[in-house]
């Protein structure tokens, strides 16, 4: 330590003779004097002169369409602005209370150095003599190895005893020389500015002025200028927050240094300290958790995490959030977060004590954007009644959920249909109820003869499905299949149709489990929506069909820019057409009949002023879980209603003020719900009409039913399918006749049933046929 005194002493008393120090400049070998002198001047000279500035971490932002913030990640909360936008008292303020003579020293003050040194050597302490130069060389120093992990060197930055910290003061020096060759001084004051702690987990002036104050650093005034060059020294202990009357004094120190130096008149440095803090400390929405939207913003940094424009891996991506300065635009529409927070809240309470839950979601058409999500929980990851973490209406890490999606998964049957060659108008089989479900309700029975594909059932499985709606057996027009939601025949169509072809289609608009994996192949999964999924899996497939067939994939960012305003890309895969135009223009006029039709599950839901929409009901088995899925060209909306805490039924209960008596349906919450936030999200906005289908897909070709009567099952379904028609109905044994009967007039590819018998009998019609019959499961409705 002696060594490096006199080295440093030898170096300063040479340096303050040549004035050298003064002037900014490295101290030359010639033109020394003395040994001591010399071995200075070669170790000044071979400490590293170039110091490496990197960029500062400072806060992300993550956005809202109306600008607004949903939150501020960050690990340094820190907003780095220019000079220019830094008021011109805080700067003389930092100036006056850090380094008076920092416009006149190139780097180093050979007076405060050679004081300090005198100092030291007497008392064996390390006094400061540090300049405003000296102090951002060593805020860069431990910046940059706080960002390399490496806690050691960041203490040894600011080390003040010692021989490590008369090391560390002459290395600095040599930094500050060669700093103020390369850097003006505004250059140096204004990064010293935005890097400097100030107190209560605010780094730089900008971050500091709207904490304690609200405002930004170009607002700010003397006493508030001075409070905040104040608190740089001893951060800790003179924060206004925590320590108000240290802060106080630290801010009239300040003061009056501004008044030696001139800077201000006695006036006003009167007036100043007579004032008080004036604080009005804002606390930004740092993590999601705070945030008003914190569902979403969660969902938003999940989303952010699969992002390879932020790094290699999810770790990397999380620190470029934290700390890059980012600005992430996302597609979230606070009005539409409002409407629906509102309407699911008003219908479906927080922490009911029917312990119901209920979640929406909103996605636009053609761009697969998220505008709008929520449901009637408070986030919290602690719990309890109507607190949650779990999101309910996305995936949002291991911290989501979903659930049976129900009847509303009906639309792909009718997809797949069309995409067929199934006219729009074509009918399909209600068959009759010849078993019973568990409850004892009339029932279907469905064997391996239907669903025999890998999706289907066993050899010896059957499968018994119930309807809510009266049903006779027979043909049915799709369109009333549809919206009077009849499962049977439903299940007859996708056995039809094959079910591994069904959910083929499912999983190419998007309808997935939760964790992204296919729905699981059973007649089950795919006719009655009996597997989970999500809100936002099921709005976003609807919007395919509203977007004229074109899947997007949903995502919740718009744009991702980096500090210094670059455009980062965004990993997302194209819009693709995954149905045809007319498809999905068929699909659409079916998709109507639950708001449409005279018997609709969801007649009482149609929009406001005839506006045009597509929709689909479901309900779950034992209705744990209720849907409403509908779209317009503009906007499509998710709602659901149900247990995410058990399997109780949604039966005779109170939510709010209503009582609701018997089973809640689709219809009975869902539907109403998604009326009312559609209605005023759309509220102003143009109405738009679905997209036509051309009229061949209508009525398709007329073809006469061929009698086959006596036929085998083999022979008999091989004359209709001669015919365009599609058999349904036994494979084995003798045919006695179908329905509709040989001679009437179907649309080209309707179903035909074959009906079993020893021996030919007259065809049956249906109108002959058995008479309709209610089929209430006892154990809660099926659809």
């Amino acid at each position: 330590m002696a060594n490096v005194l006199s080295l440093l002493g030898a170096f300063v008393a040479t340096a303050v003779v040549l004035g050298l120090l003064g002037a900014g400049l490295v101290l030359p070998a010639v033109g020394a004097s003395g040994q001591a002198a010399k071995q200075s001047v070669a170790l000044f000279e071979g400490l590293p002169g170039e110091l490496e500035v990197n960029p500062l971490n400072q806060q992300s932002r993550i956005l809202a369409t109306d600008g607004s913030v949903i939150a501020t990640p960050y690990d340094e909360n820190r907003i780095v602005v220019p000079l220019s936008k830094i008021a011109p008292i805080m700067q003389k303020a930092q100036v006056a209370i850090e380094d008076k003579r920092f416009y006149e020293h190139g780097g180093v003050d050979p007076q405060g150095l050679a004081r300090a040194l005198v100092s030291n050597t007497v008392s064996g302490s390390t006094q400061g003599a540090s300049t405003l130069t000296q102090q951002y060389v060593k805020v860069v120093l431990q910046d940059a190895a706080l960002k390399r992990g490496d806690k050691e060197a960041a203490a040894s930055a600011v080390s003040r005893s010692g021989t490590e910290g008369y090391l560390r003061k002459l290395q600095q020096l040599k930094y500050s020389v060669s700093l103020e060759q390369k850097m003006t001084k505004n250059q140096i004051l204004e990064g010293y500015l935005n890097t400097v702690y100030m107190g209560d987990q605010q780094y730089g002036v900008e971050a500091a002025a709207q904490h304690y104050y609200g405002i930004p650093a170009s607002k700010l005034n003397l006493q508030q200028a001075a409070m905040l060059a104040g608190v740089v020294q001893r951060p800790g202990a003179t924060d206004p927050v925590n320590n108000p009357e240290a802060a106080k004094s630290r801010r009239n120190t300040v003061i009056q240094r501004m008044l030696e130096q001139k800077m201000v008149t006695p006036e006003e440095a009167a007036s100043a300290k007579a004032s008080p803090l004036g604080l009005n400390v804002t606390r930004s929405d740092q993590s999601c958790a705070s945030s008003k939207y914190a569902y979403f913003c969660y969902y938003v940094q999940d989303w952010l995490m699969q992002q390879p424009s932020l790094g290699k891996t999810p770790k990397e991506r999380l620190q470029r959030l934290r700390s890059g300065g980012l600005t992430i635009q996302t597609s979230l529409d606070p009005k539409k977060m409002a409407i629906i927070d509102k309407q699911i809240k008003a219908k479906v309470p927080v922490g009911n004590e029917a312990d119901v839950q209920a979640s929406a979601i909103m996605v636009q058409p053609g761009t697969g954007l998220v505008q709008a999500m929520g449901q009637n929980t408070t986030y919290s990851n602690v719990g309890g009644p109507g607190k949650t973490s779990v999101n309910y209406a996305a995936p949002s890490g291991a911290a989501s959920a979903g659930f049976p999606v129900g009847s509303s998964i009906k639309m792909f049957a009718i997809v797949e249909a069309l995409k067929q060659g199934r006219p729009i108008d074509s009918t399909v089989d209600v068959p009759r109820m010849t078993g019973q479900t568990k409850g004892g309700s009339p029932a279907a029975v469905f064997t391996n003869d239907l669903f025999n594909d890998d999706c289907g059932l066993g050899r010896t499985e059957k499968w018994t499905v119930g309807n809510e709606a009266q049903a006779p057996p027979g043909p049915m027009k799709l369109y009333d299949a549809t919206g009077q939601s009849i499962n049977t025949a439903f299940a007859e169509l996708v056995g039809e149709l094959g079910a591994c072809n069904v959910r083929k289609t499912m999983t190419s608009m998007g309808l997935t489990q939760p964790d992204g994996d296919p729905i699981r192949p059973s007649p089950s999964n795919i006719v009655l929506g009996s597997d989970s999924s999500t809100p936002l899996a099921l709005a976003n497939a609807y919007a395919t069909v509203a977007a004229g067939g074109k899947y997007c994939e949903p995502r919740p960012v718009v744009s991702i820019k980096e500090a210094n305003g670059k455009t980062l890309p965004i990993s997302t895969a194209e819009c693709k057409q995954v149905i045809s135009p007319d498809v999905a223009a068929g699909a659409a006029q079916i998709l109507t009949a639950s708001l449409q039709h005279e018997k609709g599950s969801a007649k009482n839901a149609k929009l406001a002023n005839g506006r045009a929409a597509i929709g689909k009901t479901g309900t779950v088995n034992n209705a744990v879980a209720t849907w409403f899925v509908g779209s317009t060209p503009q906007l499509t909306t998710a709602v659901f209603v149900g247990r995410a805490n058990s399997q109780k039924p949604l039966r005779d209960l109170r939510l709010g003020d209503k009582y609701y008596s018997g089973f809640i349906y689709g219809g009975t919450l869902a539907a109403p719900m998604w009326k009312s936030m559609m209605d005023q999200a759309l509220k102003g906005v143009p109405k738009v009409a679905f997209d036509k289908p051309p009229s061949s897909m209508s009525n398709g070709e007329q073809v006469t039913v061929p009698s086959v009567a006596g036929m085998t099952a083999e022979e008999a379904r091989a004359k209709l399918a001669d015919a365009g028609l599609v058999p349904s109905g036994p494979t084995t044994g003798t045919i006695s006749g179908t329905s509709p009967g040989a001679g009437s007039q179907v649309e080209k590819g309707s179903t035909v049933r074959l009906q079993a018998g020893s021996s030919p009998v007259r065809d049956t019609t249906p109108e002959q046929a058995e008479p309709p019959r209610a089929a209430v499961a006892a154990a809660g409705p099926p659809n």
